[in-house]
């Protein structure tokens, strides 16, 4: 690979169509602001490099980013590429990644809104990420050891696990598909709703209204804290740890709890059964 080292660029496409590049404390940026500097290049690898200015990777093939900075003015870092690795390095432009397939994330600080629509294969592990409407309509996802914040998250994702994570996430997988949630902590209002063959496996879940107009839906020995009105019009199969604020009106399978406060049944389809304490509740 050609060296690149201690450079800086800021003209229009500045590497355009590169192939096989090793660029090591750089920076793309400077007075005349030009956009897409590595924009239809493949075989890329950034080391200990800024990126201070727009759309520098879009249309890429083979890319490896490390130990760099995308700044507030990076927007729209990562489009329409493939086969990305990026490790210890700071995505804080808006809509930072978007299009892109086989990506692996790494020890990362993300604070980017709208990152990650729209991608497929993506796995992220040991990392930070602040933003809205994260990984909205991507497939195929695994994350392990992330620490989410922001709303709207996961919406319309299918085919994805996630491990020991926490998320701090209001309306988080709405219409998600094909999802298993394993030894994680989500808090936040209106958790899944509308979401199919979602499977939460040994999860802390806290805030109001969990879980309603779901089919497929599977909590297996999960606590659920601050939890009212929970399940409503849902087919669920539950084991729950923790005692609950509200149930109203599941529509089928089964619940299983240790206690709870009101349950709410004055919807004649609501069909599930709920077990209280090993006794099954009968509606009156």
């Amino acid at each position: 690979m050609r060296k690149i080292e201690h450079q800086s660029f800021d003209q229009e496409r500045a590497l355009y169509g590169s192939d096989g590049l090793l660029i090591r404390s750089c920076a793309f940026t400077g007075p005349a602001d030009g956009e897409s500097a590595l924009k239809e290049s493949r075989n890329i690898e950034a080391d200990d490099t800024l990126f201070n200015l727009r759309y520098p990777l879009w249309h890429d093939h083979n890319l490896i980013v490390r130990n760099s900075t995308m700044t507030e003015f990076c927007r729209a870092a990562l489009w329409y590429s493939d086969n990305i690795e990026i490790e210890g390095t700071k995505l804080h432009g808006i809509k930072a990644l978007r299009e892109c397939r086989n990506v692996r994330i790494t020890n990362c600080d993300i604070i980017s809104p709208e990152f990650g629509w729209n991608c497929s294969s993506v796995e992220m592990k040991d990392s930070k990420a602040e933003s809205e409407y994260f990984m909205m309509r991507s497939s195929n996802l695994h994350f392990s050891n992330v620490d989410f914040t922001g709303k709207y998250s996961f919406q319309y994702i299918e085919n994805a696990v996630f491990e020991d994570c926490n998320f701090n996430t209001k309306d988080a997988f709405w219409h998600a598909k094909n999802v298993v949630v394993k030894n994680c902590t989500v808090r936040g209002e209106y958790l899944a709703w509308y979401c199919e063959n979602v499977t939460f496996d040994n999860c802390t879940i806290i805030g109001t209204q969990p879980l309603c107009y779901c089919r497929g839906l599977k909590l297996i020995d999960c606590r659920m804290e601050e939890a009212d009105l929970a399940f409503e019009k849902s087919e669920v199969e539950a084991v729950v740890l923790s005692e609950m604020i509200s149930i109203k009106n599941p529509a089928g399978g089964k619940i299983s709890l240790p206690a709870v406060s009101q349950i709410i049944r004055d919807d004649k389809n609501s069909k599930a059964e709920i077990i209280v304490g090993g006794r099954k509740y009968t509606c009156a």
